[in-house]
């Protein structure tokens, strides 16, 4: 599979974010798609993008019992995104079942289907002493876990950390990373970051960047390095 990039547009509003997408038109990139966006503009959004070309990651990760996300799910099919994604703490029936309302329709079952792992903005000190988990456990256990979890649930691939994405290459699995910066570039609320060049040695399938791109003086220059530092 061919490493890509997807461009993180975490815009306030549909006039800013087709704004900045005005000089990709004819590129086509990956962009991902998440809460406040969607839940601002609703589907139809999603719609238009995708009638221009754009390749779609929907971020809504859903996690709720199994069949709210069945149902969930079934509608986002309709919508048929590239990839989108649910919480692998929902556990491994709720990720089939997600995956089976992807499939109850013809757009969804081309949809990639993928489960977060452990968010980018914790790390071993939040997993302890916030979330409960064992102290003789750290992220790249959790993770592993979910990973294979996923796996056994019949999905795609995973979000994880361009850290953790050799785990996830060594069992054979897709990885989406985010939590990328550019050399230089603040980190922000991320706690675990790194380069695209340090993605793509570590075997990441595709990166999100989000700041290092959209804000940039010159986004698609900024869109073509990472591309280049990627591929």
């Amino acid at each position: 599979m061919e490493r890509d990039v997807i461009i993180a547009c975490d815009f306030k509003s549909k006039a800013e974010l087709m704004e900045f997408l005005k000089p990709f038109k004819g590129l086509n990139p990956y962009i991902k798609i998440g809460m406040e966006m969607y839940y601002k503009e609703g589907p139809e959004l999603v719609r238009e993008l995708k009638r221009d070309g754009f390749k779609i990651f929907l971020d809504l990760k859903l996690h709720d019992i199994p069949n709210t996300v069945k149902a969930a799910m079934a509608k986002i099919g309709e919508l048929g995104v590239d990839i989108t994604n649910v919480h692998a703490e929902g556990g491994i029936e709720m990720m089939k079942a997600a995956k089976e309302g992807l499939n109850s329709t013809e757009a969804g079952k081309n949809t990639k289907l993928i489960a977060v792992t452990i968010l980018t903005s914790i790390n071993d000190e939040i997993l302890h002493n916030e979330l409960g988990i064992k102290e003789d456990l750290h992220v790249n256990d959790v993770v592993r876990k979910y990973a294979l979890n996923a796996k056994e649930a019949g999905l795609d691939g995973v979000v994880c950390s361009a850290l953790e994405a050799p785990i996830i290459k060594e069992i054979g699995f897709m990885s989406v990373t985010p939590g990328i910066r550019l050399l230089g570039d603040d980190v922000n609320d991320q706690k675990r970051v790194a380069t695209p060049a340090l993605a793509k040695e570590n075997g990441s399938t595709y990166i999100v960047v989000g700041r290092s791109i959209t804000k940039a003086d010159n986004p698609v220059d900024a869109y073509n390095r990472c591309l280049k530092e990627f591929r």
